[in-house]
């Protein structure tokens, strides 16, 4: 495996994408095989957050979120409009979402994805279809609205639109890595 070493000025795309209708399917049966749990957290601390956030992110170079301070994280995820929810499953998080409904009208899923160990066990599409009805379920919600870039895995915009979202937005972006990262991951 070759590494992209923190420190490397990479660029990338990010795709805005939105719903603006509930879809009209019901909510998701439970996974085949183990038992899964979706769980809400009250007021979560920063490091629990943290810890899923870089479970999920570190191979997509998710690394935003290490720029708040705990305070400001303490407050995003305390807010009454935002809402943290993990997938259990053999007593271990498997993925998470992230909702912020702090704009009126619009609810954003600012997080959603798997930990390595769950890919491909037919989870995502599980947890994405809750993630999607519980935001629709939030009072006022007339769009929902998520972003996803070349950095993240390489399904993530066609699961997103084979969800019900639209793209409505591209724009090209660079940063400068602060962790090494595979490769592989970085777009041509």
């Amino acid at each position: 495996m070759s590494i992209t070493p923190a420190g490397t000025e990479i660029h990338y795309t990010v795709t805005w994408l939105e719903m603006t209708e509930r879809p009209s399917h019901g909510w998701p049966h439970e996974p085949t095989g183990e038992p899964a749990s979706l769980l809400k957290a009250d007021t979560p601390p920063a490091w629990y957050f943290l810890m899923l956030y870089d479970a999920v992110g570190r191979d997509y170079a998710w690394e935003d979120m290490h720029d708040k301070t705990e305070d400001e994280l303490a407050d995003w995820l305390a807010h009454p409009e935002t809402s943290l929810y993990t997938l259990m499953r053999k007593g271990w998080p498997h993925g998470f979402f992230m909702l912020d409904h702090r704009k009126p009208s619009i609810c954003h899923l600012a997080y959603f994805g798997l930990v390595p160990q769950a890919i491909g066990r037919g989870l995502g599409r599980f947890l994405l279809q809750n993630a999607v009805l519980t935001a629709w379920a939030l009072p006022g919600v007339e769009k929902l609205t998520v972003n996803t870039n070349t950095l993240d895995h390489p399904r993530a915009l066609q699961t997103y639109q084979r969800c019900g979202f639209e793209p409505v937005l591209r724009t090209e972006h660079r940063r400068v890595l602060k962790r090494d990262i595979d490769a592989s991951r970085i777009p041509d």
